[in-house]
């Protein structure tokens, strides 16, 4: 991995949310890319990360562009070597009462991805999708399980001339979405009690540091078709709002549709195809069989009968104590 993106053009799309700019930070300082190429939508947000990544100083190029037009993505996909496709809807509320938007950015969009990158002779596409297109529940979920398929099928008809795979993971540490802000917010006006759907809850956590790795080895790694799902720690709900506030009240307001008590990685089906490789699980393809995917994994450990990867079955877990250090270090 050490070389593996020096001297090639790299483009992101949603380039300007939390993973893509710390994506960005990461290959600057540990890379030589010819260029980087952040293709969204938000001139705000670009216009904004220019002031950290500037044009004059990086090999950085920021082109405007929706995932659901597929003749800009023709355009912005010109001389690209590898595609980190980011950008997606996301908020869970929103996508159930706009169905049809979730469709065209998630689902179209991805199609959109595939078809250019092959047209355009992209080498690598690496998708970011979520622990709820495992046993999706919500429509989000949904959406990105139909990408995650369109991704992996890909492989069977882009001639194998690209190799196409995805990562899935489950919440970021400190990233926009996240709960973090509310709670810090809570803490700093004086507030005791804190809002928590279920004191059961629990939740997979990554950082933004440890995702951009993921993206990379599965940018490294792939033969096509796989998902790579890391082995990363759990955390109670009630854990991560004791360790901002040590004597909190908890006042619990209930589930919210379309979310789980418990998230999932890899589901139990999914993992009677899974591997345990180099610190992460790898879902082989089913619909795409390839020598090269066999030769590359088949030596490696398969997960016990009946295996779910769920946050409340996990054997490692974040203390208050460890996630209090890593509050300190947003």
């Amino acid at each position: 991995m050490k070389n593996i993106l020096n001297n090639k053009v790299v483009l992101i799309t949603g380039g300007t949310g939390s993973f893509g700019t710390a994506f960005t930070r990461i290959i600057f300082q540990k890379y030589r890319p010819k260029k980087v190429i952040i293709f969204s939508r938000d001139e705000f947000k670009q216009y904004q990360m220019a002031k950290e990544f500037p044009e004059t100083k990086y090999p950085i190029r920021y082109f405007l562009g929706d995932v659901r037009d597929k003749g800009r993505l023709h355009r912005a996909f010109e001389g690209v070597d590898y595609v980190i496709h980011a950008a997606a809807l996301k908020q869970v509320p929103a996508l159930e009462y706009n169905p049809m938007e979730a469709v065209k950015t998630n689902v179209m969009g991805a199609d959109n991805i595939v078809d250019v990158a092959i047209d355009r002779g992209v080498k690598r596409v690496v998708a970011l999708s979520s622990d709820k297109a495992a046993n999706p529940i919500n429509l989000y979920g949904a959406s990105k399980l139909v990408a995650e398929k369109i991704f992996i099928a890909a492989n069977a008809y882009g001639g194998g001339k690209v190799r196409f795979a995805v990562v899935r993971y489950g919440n970021v540490f400190g990233s926009r979405g996240s709960v973090i802000p509310l709670f810090m917010k809570l803490k700093a006006s004086g507030i005791k009690e804190y809002p928590v759907t279920d004191d059961r809850m629990t939740r997979f956590w990554i950082t933004l540091e440890e995702s951009v790795d993921l993206v990379l080895n599965a940018l490294k790694e792939t033969e096509g078709g796989e998902v790579f799902v890391p082995i990363i720690p759990s955390m109670k709900i009630t854990d991560l709002v004791r360790s901002i506030e040590p004597n909190p009240r908890f006042k619990i307001i209930g589930i919210r549709p379309g979310e789980k008590l418990h998230e999932t990685l890899l589901s139990e089906d999914e993992a009677r195809n899974a591997k345990v490789f180099k610190g992460m699980y790898v879902v082989i393809p089913q619909f795409y069989e390839t020598k090269e995917v066999h030769k590359k994994y088949d030596k490696y450990r398969s997960l016990p009968k009946g295996y779910a990867y769920t946050s409340n079955n996990n054997d490692e877990w974040l203390t208050v104590e460890k996630l209090r250090k890593m509050l300190k270090s947003l």
